[in-house]
């Protein structure tokens, strides 16, 4: 841990209640860590300090439980790395960002942010099409030299990070918690996974539990990271859009997946697309916003040498396509829609899944392209 002995007030700082980045800045701005501390600890900020009475009785009430030496031994037995703004291992591109965080913690190999670094994000509530575009957008970066970056949600960005892991890359997690607290409990694994192979980034200390106000402050962090910002699915607001708006105050480019005009996983993407975001079909277009590669050709039918999907086997299974859309639906939707028996078109569903046109996830049926 850099400098570790002399990391518990910065430590301590961090983990008081209601202590969010901008906070932690502005104190650190105008006190050392250490002597900002004795401030806490005595209850007496000064007025000008921009803290209510409030907090600072609560801030002098949470430091008195608050064993500092055991702390700094916490976070050095977790593997966690405590980097501070005024140190060398700094990642470069958050020195100069306007809304810089005071301190970062890292699990796993900080340098992993020195390569190309691109943010894959959207939505939790993702198709299974969405799925299969960020997986293979985080393999085929991550083959390509490329730091997937993302912050490890359910949806598309676990699936960006698996495809990342997949692709034998070093990617890095930007969580909103302690990097003991794993959300979603569900990506424990992944989170393991990630840190072996890349590092977990976050402005919090240990013990640090969600709220929903880190999450928008993570948000700017992974814009601030990233070189540019590819959003695969999202709805009109949300996460992904927060990301968005802090990679455009920053200049970074933002890519987006065209999606269906009726899927609302895609009504956010294709509201960039109509904004003018350049959009984002493969791997190959990240690439070329990074200035790594040439734009490649048109993608004409004679274009590439890769094999264009097979057609449905019939009109009938056209037709169930058709009926299904982009939705999801159940078996008894899909009949009433058609007007068909629900045994017939079960067989038929199931040759779909067989083909790889559809994927059923509890009881409900799904395209997969």
């Amino acid at each position: 841990m850099s400098g570790a002995g002399g990391r518990g007030p910065l430590l301590a700082l961090a983990g008081l209640p209601g202590m969010g980045p901008a906070r932690l800045g502005a104190l650190l701005a105008r006190w050392p860590a250490a002597e900002a501390w004795e401030f806490v600890r005595g209850g007496d900020l000064p007025g000008d300090a921009g803290v209510s009475d409030h907090l600072v009785a609560s801030w002098r009430a949470a430091a008195a439980a608050v064993d500092v030496e055991a702390l700094v031994a916490a976070h050095r037995a977790a593997g966690i790395e405590v980097v501070a703004a005024t140190d060398d291992a700094f990642p470069a591109p958050l020195r100069d960002d306007p809304e810089p965080p005071a301190v970062l913690f890292v699990r796993g190999r900080l340098d992993a942010l020195t390569a190309r670094r691109v943010a894959v994000v959207g939505t939790r509530r993702c198709t299974w099409s969405g799925r299969l575009v960020a997986r293979d957008l985080g393999r085929d970066l991550a083959a390509a030299g490329v730091c997937v970056l993302s912050g490890l949600a359910l949806g598309i960005d676990g699936e960006a990070h698996q495809g990342a892991l997949d692709g034998h890359g070093g990617p890095v997690g930007v969580v909103g918690t302690g990097l003991d607290v794993v959300y979603p409990r569900r990506h424990a694994a992944l989170w393991e996974r990630v840190a072996s192979a890349g590092a977990l980034v976050s402005e919090y200390p240990l013990g640090t539990t969600p709220e929903r106000w880190r999450f928008p402050a993570r948000n700017r962090l992974l814009a601030a990271l990233a070189e540019a910002v590819v959003v695969v699915e999202s709805g009109s607001r949300g996460g992904s859009m927060h990301t968005v708006d802090a990679a455009l105050e920053r200049d970074r480019p933002v890519l987006a997946v065209p999606g269906p005009v009726r899927s609302a996983a895609s009504a956010g993407t294709n509201g960039l697309l109509a904004a003018g975001c350049p959009p984002c079909r493969d791997a190959a277009d990240v690439l070329v916003a990074l200035g790594l590669t040439t734009p490649h050709p048109s993608s004409s039918p004679d274009a590439g040498d890769g094999a264009a999907a097979p057609a449905p086997a019939g009109a009938e299974d056209a037709l169930v396509l058709d009926a299904l859309g982009w939705e999801p639906a159940t078996l008894d939707e899909l009949a009433e829609r058609l007007g068909v028996p629900l045994g017939p078109l079960a067989v038929r569903l199931t040759r779909l899944a067989g083909g790889g046109w559809l994927v059923q996830r509890a009881g409900w049926w799904e395209r997969a392209r």
